[in-house]
């Protein structure tokens, strides 16, 4: 799984011109899912991404984490996040895990990053032509695979 974590002071996902999720502080996540993915790496990921430490704390230093500032989050289903652009100018997008894994995996990552965070969270419409409106903070975008765990 590839995620692309922000922190946002607000967010929303529009489709077919009504906004279906919407929030103030927290963090917005583009997740990427591939087939090789497993429960595994929900939970390590979902674990991850809840106590990120990239909120400030009273001094401006970024010490606190979603779930410290009792934030909100979106997951939004991306998978042009497994594009490969080695050949060629037209990225493929193979990697990427088919509808039938992926909607099951990102439903299962919902109901997780739910159950850690201690509260219902946003989602995007897996499949519809989305508008994603963030407001980052920082910015602070960080990258996360879990196939790479640095």
């Amino acid at each position: 799984m590839r995620a692309v974590v922000q922190r946002v002071s607000e967010a929303s996902v529009t489709v077919e011109n009504k906004i279906i999720s919407s929030m103030r502080t927290g963090l917005l996540v583009l997740l990427g899912i591939e087939e090789a993915d497993t429960e595994e790496d929900i939970e390590w990921l979902c674990n991850k991404i809840v106590n990120l430490r990239i909120f400030n704390d009273d001094n401006g230093v970024m010490n606190r984490s979603l779930l410290d500032v009792n934030g909100d989050a979106i997951l939004v289903s991306q998978f042009t996040l497994y594009a490969s652009t080695k050949k060629g100018n037209r990225p493929s997008y193979i990697k990427a895990a088919k509808p039938d894994v992926a909607i099951a995996l990102y439903e299962k990552s919902v109901t997780v990053f739910e159950n850690k965070l201690g509260k219902n969270v946003g989602t995007g419409a897996f499949g519809a032509d989305m508008k994603v409106l963030l407001l980052n903070d920082g910015p602070v975008t960080i990258i996360i695979d879990t196939k790479n765990r640095e």
